[in-house]
């Protein structure tokens, strides 16, 4: 039962006059007497045949997902300010503008221009986007359900957002929306998707553009029967966006437009460009570029663990003379002392890869002690060997 004028709401809103009707409720225009400013107010009116142990169910889904609905921030959704379960039935306030339906719009000025509807459906599609990523679903995108404002065009009526998808509903049969604008999968029996409310606006961007519902049906099942017939979807005003008319209102969800090339269609349309790039872009293979050669400067040779580089040889010295012991005797003049190389491996780090060795004493030792004492000790001190 609907309810009268003057009826106060959670004793704030005063329902003040009806401005649109639904099949699933009637929208009011209220007065919010707490902060005095007017208000929307959409009454829910659930099937009868549910009974109370799901209309209640169904009540505290539609609160909670309204109040989800009260956070998306989107310029193209409505506004949620409250949503309260009173009288059995759910109620939603939202924010009241001063716009016309979309539907009333196409009945008082016939089909719009292309680019303009293009531009309406851009907006519509953020506001999907928008609920989307949220986990919400629409389900009844349809004319009557978008208002257009001088600069905003605004998706609103949120009402059956948590009356589908329900197991109960499913098994119960029934289907919510409203017919000519539900996708097929839905009338079908499958499970509500994002891609069936795409399906919902391409349907309400076709109503738009051509001035008349998809195929002139007036029930879902006669406008599945001619979707399903194979003929194709007539387009006499949609110009350049039939091509994203026809990817949304594909009966398969797989194959449908999806929301981002829709999203990127619609807005080029809008700007004044075309909507035929809708299939993807072949794969192009990537042609190898004459490398041209770059000269480089030489790289120095890695040394591991070396302070130094490949080793250069000494340059060759005299060997230093010194002066003869004036007590020695003999034709030596002076003595001439060998001059000791450096070492190979003089300011190498690594240690040995094989086993270490150790040298025995030998005869270069023995020559070398002959030389030392030979450079100490007198000559006539020395052993008759070494004079």
């Amino acid at each position: 039962m609907r309810a009268p004028s003057g009826y106060q709401l959670a004793a704030r809103y005063r329902l003040m006059e009806p401005v649109g009707r639904g099949g699933m409720g009637t929208v009011w225009r209220a007065r919010d007497e707490l902060l005095d400013r007017d208000v929307a107010v959409k009454e829910v009116r659930l099937p009868l045949v549910l009974d109370e142990e799901l209309r209640a169910e169904l009540c505290a889904r539609t609160e909670r997902e309204g109040r989800a609905t009260a956070m998306v921030a989107h310029p193209s959704v409505i506004t949620v300010f409250d949503v309260i379960t009173e009288d059995e039935r759910p109620w939603i306030v939202m924010e009241l503008l001063k716009a016309q339906s979309l539907e009333e719009i196409v009945k008082q000025e016939g089909p719009l221009d292309p680019r303009h509807v293009a531009d309406i459906g851009r907006q519509l599609l953020g506001a999907l986007r928008a609920v989307h990523a949220k986990g919400i679903l629409h389900r009844d995108v349809k004319p009557s359900n978008v208002l257009v404002t001088q600069d905003r065009t605004v998706l609103t009526d949120f009402g059956l957002a948590a009356l589908e998808g329900d197991v109960s509903l499913t098994q119960a049969g029934i289907v919510l929306g409203s017919a000519g604008y539900i996708a097929p999968e839905r009338v079908l029996g499958d499970k509500a998707s994002p891609a069936a409310d795409l399906w919902s606006l391409g349907a309400t961007l076709y109503t738009a553009v051509e001035g008349r519902g998809l195929h002139g049906r007036r029930s879902a099942a006669a406008a599945l029967a001619a979707l399903t017939s194979g003929a194709p979807i007539p387009m006499e005003r949609a110009g350049p966006l039939a091509p994203v008319l026809r990817g949304l209102l594909q009966i398969d969800p797989a194959v449908r437009l999806d929301a981002v090339r829709a999203a990127v269609l619609l807005a080029r349309i809008a700007a004044g460009g075309s909507g035929e790039d809708l299939s993807p872009q072949p794969h192009r293979p990537i042609r190898p570029q004459a490398s041209t050669a770059v000269p480089t400067a030489p790289r120095r040779p890695q040394h591991r663990g070396q302070h130094r580089a490949e080793p250069r040889p000494a340059p060759g010295v005299a060997p230093r003379s010194y002066p003869r012991d004036p007590q020695d005797s003999g034709p030596h003049q002076t003595r001439s002392y060998p001059q000791n190389p450096r070492r190979p491996a003089e300011g190498v780090h690594r240690k040995p890869t094989g086993p270490t060795r150790h040298h025995s004493v030998g005869v270069p030792v023995i020559q070398r002690l002959v030389q030392v004492i030979a450079m100490v000790l007198p000559r006539r001190y020395r052993p008759k060997k070494l004079k």
